[in-house]
């Protein structure tokens, strides 16, 4: 178990002070894929490199396994480094040695005999699909095969976590979901405990089980990805859910609603019952459905009429039938949440 109590972290600049980190505390169970998600400059990149203690915490306390790491030894530190894998948006591998001798450098380090190291290595590279790659350089790799070199690496040293910053970024939308059905796999079948941090909402709704989201050096808002998606409290985690809505400003009307349904649901028809019930006839602006957690989630953005009796209607109809649904404003292009959901 990871547990991050009360980080912070401050830099010292010739401007001034810069807080990078503010009182953040999560904690992260064994065998759980968690996800931290937020915009630029919001601190997540920091946060993950204080877990291993690459950066080392101005305050508060890093625990893992119970033992806190700003407590251990130098040979401490480093033994307790091994066991937790970390990947890159970057890959950094090393252009001058092989496919094979990249996944066997920690292992070189570590003092492994050669001959188990090389066996180790096949054996990673088998587990990430690159068994035909072992004497390619890295500038012979495409950007997938790169990464999941650079993921072999990082377990060589059979690590209990794994920390994967941006890893997808710099990865066409194939290749990024390729890389992440192999990240949960590493997780399913070796037992791997992984910290994701991204900026895309996609990758969080792919592989993870939670998500933290961080804004301004702070972390706004923790849960189930599937409670974030469907009920998003924080102003961070809206605007991170919800720019793929785009509707016109030219359309008339009164209110836009969000409907979000899971796969229990989704078969029910809501959009027909809702103006059936009411007798209110209602705009579909925008609809989608997304895979998390291995259910179908879908959301729809419904326009309600000017008319306040008959949206009247249409919301006692949804609370009534515990429909979860929130209000949205804003005009094209800047559509946000300003409502709890219900239900």
């Amino acid at each position: 178990m990871i547990e991050l109590r009360n980080i912070s972290k401050t830099y010292k600049t010739k401007k001034g002070e810069f807080t990078a980190l503010s009182n953040v505390s999560l904690t992260v169970s064994d065998g759980e894929i968690f996800g931290i998600i937020g915009l630029s400059g919001a601190g997540k990149s920091t946060l993950v490199r204080c877990i291993n203690y690459l950066e080392r915490p101005t305050s508060g306390q890093v625990v893992i396994d119970g033992s806190e790491v700003g407590r251990l030894s130098k040979k401490e530190l480093l033994k307790l480094r091994r066991n937790i894998g970390m990947i890159f948006q970057g890959f950094n591998l090393l252009e001058q040695r092989t496919v094979l001798r990249n996944i066997c450098f920690p292992l070189e380090i570590a003092g492994v005999p050669k001959d188990k190291a090389v066996q180790k290595a096949r054996e990673l590279l088998e587990l990430v699909g690159l068994t035909d790659k072992e004497t390619s350089y890295p500038s012979q790799l495409s950007g997938g095969q790169k990464q999941r070199v650079a993921i072999a690496r990082a377990l060589a040293s059979d690590p209990k976590y794994l920390l994967c910053d941006e890893a997808t970024s710099a990865l066409d939308p194939d290749t990024t979901r390729s890389i992440l059905e192999l990240i949960r796999e590493i997780n399913r079948s070796l037992g791997v405990t992984v910290v994701v941090i991204t900026h895309d909402m996609k990758v969080i709704d792919k592989i993870c089980d939670r998500v933290a989201v961080m804004d301004s050096s702070v972390v706004t808002e923790i849960g189930a990805v599937t409670e974030v998606f469907s009920k998003p409290q924080s102003e961070t985690a809206k605007k991170l859910i919800l720019p793929e809505i785009r509707t016109a400003d030219s359309i008339s009307g009164g209110e836009r609603i969000r409907i979000v349904y899971n796969g229990e649901s989704s078969h029910t028809p809501v959009v027909a019952n809702t103006i059936l019930s009411s007798g209110v006839p209602l705009n579909i602006l925008y609809a989608r459905t997304k895979d998390i957690d291995g259910r179908a989630y879908g959301e729809l953005v419904l326009q309600l009429p000017d008319d306040s009796r008959a949206a009247n209607r249409v919301k006692n109809y949804l609370d009534t039938n515990k429909v979860t649904y929130s209000v949205l404003e804003g005009g094209a292009g800047n559509v946000r949440d300003t409502a709890k959901a219900v239900g």
